[in-house]
């Protein structure tokens, strides 16, 4: 890295630190982030030199911009910027760590209500569907809804990663369908999983893209929009007068079906391939509060049963 005094910019030094130490090593959509964070750094601390960093600074910025922000986001914004300062305090830009014990603030989250079709709901947009006996949109929206895929990750599939016999999909990669289009890894580690198939997918895909290049996006031909997909759901939502719910929606409603249909969360967790389950957990709170209630039900007549 260039050499820095003092005397630099704080914003600028942190431009250049994720030039350097975060381009090309981490997602694309993960270095937008970054640079969000840099910007924000600008406009709330333009002038804020490096030697003038310590605790009550690097609070003041926290602060500001927890005004606008969410608590999760403002400690997302606290991470990407933590990084950077240690690593000038390991160069002796800053002498000790001014982020150590911040506090982080910021606005009451939004209620966050999870959007899903019931099962009866689901089999009613299926039967709408247009599934032809070549592939289209359509069928891509019948594999999110039978597998729960992230919609990047739907994208992704290629003939080989089916593996039939078993009944199988490999998910080991994403298609960056919000720029230039391409192969992208996967959200995280987690997200590399085997996903089993029911045998009625297994035997209407292995027709489907028996022709097809072993190696190439079944769903790609050209550039494609997720606004796109949910324009057509919405089409059939309507058609057979349900509620309209996005792609990311059948992700959830494959969960919530699995979760009603008594899927333990370990299980559910893996199939979406989130990092732990307590994603899962925060993700269908109130599902599994249903659920609890109705046990608390089922516990209740147990006992009561044993009585004399």
């Amino acid at each position: 890295m260039d050499t820095y005094d003092v005397n630099e910019l704080f914003c600028n030094y942190y431009e250049k630190w994720i030039t350097i130490y975060k381009e090309g090593a981490i997602r694309n959509s993960t270095m937008q982030k970054y640079k969000l964070t840099s910007r924000w750094l600008k406009k709330i601390a333009p002038n804020l030199k490096i030697r003038e960093i310590n605790r009550i600074t690097y609070q003041e910025i926290l602060n500001k911009y927890a005004e606008n922000h969410e608590r999760q986001s403002t400690m997302d914004f606290h991470h990407q910027l933590k990084a950077a300062i240690l690593d000038a305090v390991d160069e002796g830009l800053i002498s000790k760590d001014p982020t150590r014990k911040a506090i982080i603030k910021g606005k009451a989250p939004r209620e966050k209500k999870v959007k899903y079709l019931n099962q009866f709901e689901l089999q009613k947009l299926i039967s709408d569907l247009d599934l032809k006996n070549e592939i289209n949109f359509d069928w891509l929206i019948y594999l999110v809804a039978k597998t729960g895929l992230r919609f990047s990750e739907a994208l992704a599939i290629t003939p080989k990663d089916f593996d039939f016999p078993r009944q199988i999909l490999n998910v080991d990669k994403t298609w960056n369908y919000k720029e230039s289009g391409g192969f992208e890894p996967t959200k995280n580690k987690s997200s590399e999983r085997k996903v089993q198939l029911d045998w009625q997918t297994v035997i209407q895909f292995s027709e489907l893209i028996k022709e097809m290049e072993e190696d190439k996006p079944i769903f790609i031909s050209k550039k494609i929009y997720n606004s796109t997909i949910n324009d057509i759901l919405k089409r059939h939502c309507n058609n057979v007068g349900i509620s309209v719910i996005s792609i990311h929606g059948l992700r959830h409603t494959h969960a919530s079906i699995l979760l009603y249909a008594g899927v333990s969360i370990a299980s559910v967790a893996h199939r979406l391939g989130h990092a732990s389950m307590s994603t899962t957990q925060k993700t269908y709170l109130h599902i599994i509060q249903e659920l609890e209630n109705t046990d608390i039900d089922k516990i209740m007549r147990a006992l009561t049963s044993l009585n004399n």
